[in-house]
């Protein structure tokens, strides 16, 4: 998410009342969570176990709970609670949803009169919007591309705070993607990024009922087929195949031109070019062999017993 106003880390301290470590002059020009982080932004941190991860980052300013020695060139808020700071300036910073402005539309485009679009939409040429489309502001929808009856574009991510009190929503400030000759079935919801984008590639054609979750990338001609669900901060290159009831947990990165087979689960990343299967995942004729050698295991106890 990017300032639309740039402000000095001391500023930020200033706004949030909090102490100021290493460089107070250093620019934050954007707000990001820790999954999506580049130079300028400000992130936030508040578990030990990803300090290291939260400084070592491309982020020059860091909002944290434990006082440190600042990295050269970067600039620490400390503040009693990162995550509801965090939030505040993410929704300081946000423009406001709308819903009654026209979207910008490109040439030969065609929506259909029940679409739904919020503000700051701006869709391409010659694209087809089918009935029922909910389109969430900020999303960019890119030339040809053809969206399916009741498919939700930019829903809020599935991302809270834990408290004491029950879950805090994390307010959003990222947006989607959709580029050029992008195809997206009926009944599917793509969630917009936490503070950056979740983006469709270029070709890639998407089947019904299909979620994808906030922040996830996915490349060029991916084909993604019915019931697939991809969870949140996934990499996904190009022509990647995943057949129906696919499972992809968050933070994996499938790589280019693999092929998950139908009802698969990953449990990690996997490498490009090769073919899946199985729940938890793995090469697919490695887990065909496992599962004839299942199939024969009461024969094998048998035989091991002495009965067979």
């Amino acid at each position: 998410m990017d300032l639309q106003h740039p402000l000095t880390s001391a500023e930020v301290a200033r706004h949030l009342e909090a102490r100021i470590i290493g460089n107070a002059d250093r620019l934050v020009t954007g707000i990001n969570e820790i999954n999506r982080v580049r130079e300028g932004d400000l992130v936030y941190v508040d578990h030990p176990k990803w300090y290291d991860k939260a400084l070592a980052s491309a982020a020059t300013t860091i909002l944290i709970d434990k006082e440190v020695e600042a990295p050269v060139g970067k600039a620490l808020i400390v503040t009693d609670d990162p995550c509801r700071d965090y939030n505040r300036l993410v929704r300081e910073h946000a423009a406001p949803d709308r819903w009654d402005l026209v979207p910008e539309v490109g040439e030969g485009s065609q929506l259909h009169p029940s679409v739904s679009v919020g503000s700051n939409v701006r869709i391409g040429r010659g694209c087809r919007i089918l009935p029922g489309v909910v389109i969430y502001p900020n999303t960019v929808i890119g030339d040809r591309v053809i969206i399916h009856a009741n498919t939700v574009i930019g829903g809020d991510p599935f991302y809270y705070k834990k408290r004491p009190a029950g879950y805090e929503k994390m307010a959003p400030g990222g947006n989607v993607v959709i580029e050029d000759d992008v195809e997206i079935g009926a009944l599917c919801t793509i969630d917009r990024g936490v503070s950056a984008d979740t983006r469709i590639g270029r070709g890639t054609k998407i089947d019904n009922h299909v979620q994808v979750g906030h922040d996830t990338l996915i490349g060029a001609d991916c084909l993604i087929a019915a019931h697939v669900g991809i969870s949140g901060a996934v990499v996904i290159e190009d022509g990647v195949t995943l057949w129906g009831q696919v499972g992809v947990p968050s933070k994996l990165r499938i790589g280019k031109g693999a092929v998950v087979l139908g009802q698969s689960g990953l449990i990690d990343s996997v490498e490009g070019g090769r073919t899946y299967f199985g729940s938890p995942a793995g090469e697919w004729k490695q887990k065909m062999r496992e599962q004839a050698l299942l199939a024969r295991l009461p024969e094998l106890v048998r035989k091991l017993d002495g009965r067979g």
